[in-house]
C-alpha cells in the first residue's frame, strides 16, 4: 500500500487499488468533515483512512466536496447522487424496475416524482426512457432511484425522455461529457441547437430539430473519445461542412 503526498494532489493523479489518501488532502478544514462525499472508487477503512479500491484518475468536485476515481470500467456500478438514464423493464403498484446497465435492475418508487401522491402519480410503461438520480446505492442491495431534486422537490430536468435518440458510450467518456467545459459539446452548440441528457452509466440521449443533426451529434460524441482539442475542432468542422 502506498501513500499519496500533498504535492502529488495538485497534479493529475492516477491512483491504484490500495493507495491511501491523506485526510488533510480531502478536506480543506476540519469543519468540512461532515460534508465529505466519497464517490465510486473510494472507500473508508476501519482506521478512518480513505483508500482507492479501483484504478483511475482521482477527481474532485467542490460542490458537495465530492471525490471519486474516474475510470473506464466496462460495467456501471451505481453510486449515490449520480444521474443516469434507464429503461423501464417492469412495474408494480409501488415501484418501477429500471435497467440502468448495472448487474441488477434498480428500483424507482412511484412517488419519487415531483408532485406525486397516492392519488396522482405518473404512469410509465415498459420501454419508457427515464432520466433519474441515484438516491441510494449499496453493493448488497438494488439501487434506488428518484426523478426529482431532493433539495428542491422539483423535477429539475429529471423524468421521462421523449423522442430523441440514445447511444451507448464508455463510462469514461460519459463523465467527461458532464464537464461544463467539454470542448466537443461547445463546438457542436455553435452550429446546431440541440438538447441532451448524459447518464454516468454510459448512456446519452440526444434530441434536435432533425434526424440528420442528431446523427451528426452522436457521431461527433463517439469520435471525440480519443481526440485532443485540435483534433476535436477539426473533426466537428469536417462533420458540419459535410452536413
Amino acid at each position: 500500500m502506498t501513500s499519496i503526498t500533498m504535492e502529488e494532489e495538485s497534479k493529475l493523479l492516477i491512483v491504484l487499488p490500495g493507495d491511501q489518501l491523506p485526510e488533510s488532502g480531502l478536506m480543506e478544514d476540519s469543519s468540512a468533515a461532515h460534508r465529505l462525499t466519497l464517490g465510486p472508487g473510494l472507500a473508508p477503512m476501519d482506521d478512518d483512512s480513505i483508500t482507492a479500491v479501483k484504478a483511475g484518475i482521482l477527481k474532485h468536485n467542490a460542490v458537495g466536496n465530492r471525490w471519486w476515481v474516474e475510470s473506464n470500467q466496462r460495467r456501471y456500478v451505481a453510486a449515490q447522487g449520480e444521474s443516469i438514464i434507464g429503461v423501464v423493464t417492469g412495474k408494480s403498484a409501488e415501484h418501477y424496475k429500471v435497467d440502468i446497465g448495472a448487474s441488477q435492475p434498480a428500483l424507482l418508487g412511484v412517488l419519487a416524482f415531483e408532485g406525486a401522491t397516492k392519488r396522482n402519480k405518473p404512469n410509465h410503461n415498459i420501454g419508457d426512457l427515464l432520466y433519474c438520480r441515484v438516491s441510494m446505492a449499496n453493493k448488497d442491495m438494488e439501487a434506488e432511484l428518484e426523478c426529482m431534486n431532493p433539495t428542491t422537490g422539483k423535477a429539475d430536468g429529471f423524468g421521462e425522455l421523449k423522442g430523441g435518440f440514445v447511444i451507448k458510450i464508455s463510462l469514461g467518456l460519459a463523465r467527461r461529457l458532464l464537464d461544463p467545459k467539454n470542448l466537443v459539446l461547445r463546438l457542436l452548440g455553435q452550429h446546431i441547437p440541440f438538447e441532451m441528457a448524459v447518464g454516468t452509466n454510459g448512456k446519452v440521449w440526444v434530441n434536435s430539430a432533425s434526424a440528420q443533426h442528431t446523427i451528426l451529434i452522436c457521431n461527433a460524441i463517439r469520435n471525440s473519445e480519443y481526440l485532443n482539442s485540435a483534433e476535436c475542432g477539426s473533426m466537428v468542422k469536417s462533420l458540419v461542412e459535410k452536413m
